[in-house]
């Protein structure tokens, strides 16, 4: 993609990506969140990571390799470079439960642990109660509008 990425600001932008938003990626090239998988790609955003949130995409992943037309090797380096071009966090503390869906606690506990503004997915319902964090749900692609492209 010969995309040319510009920050509105000099930071890059930190966000927890939800599964959904990886998966969804993935899956085709047309959509928002292939978009966003690029700006990882060329460092613009920053996926902020736990130990959790990898088995998670490694687990939805490989339980969908064939959907994906993707290799398990493919998964591994695809979960490799994410990590190279993201930033990890301990979970310390555990607020469970406080979302709708229990399983998406961590990615919340990650939010706030990190001190990310956002999640970005697909599923905003399953986030009622972020706002008591100050951290905001977006979905892919309005974490694009934070980013100029340039064709």
């Amino acid at each position: 993609m010969n995309n040319i990425i510009y920050l509105e600001r000099a930071d890059k932008i930190r966000t927890v990506l939800d599964t959904n938003i990886l998966f969804a990626g993935l899956y085709s090239a047309q959509g928002a969140s292939f978009q966003v998988l690029q700006a990882v790609k060329s460092k613009v955003v920053e996926p902020v990571l736990s130990v959790a949130l990898l088995f998670e995409y490694e687990d939805v992943l490989k339980r969908n390799s064939e959907k994906l037309g993707i290799t398990y090797e493919d998964i591994e380096l695809l979960l490799d470079n994410i990590c190279d071009l993201g930033s990890f966090y301990k979970i310390h503390y555990l607020w469970r439960p406080l979302l709708p869906d229990p399983k998406d606690d961590h990615v919340l506990e990650l939010a706030v642990a990190s001190q990310v503004k956002h999640i970005t997915t697909f599923n905003a319902k399953d986030f009622k109660g972020s706002e008591q964090f100050d951290v905001n749900i977006i979905t892919p692609k309005q974490l694009l509008e934070k980013i100029k492209w340039e064709h």
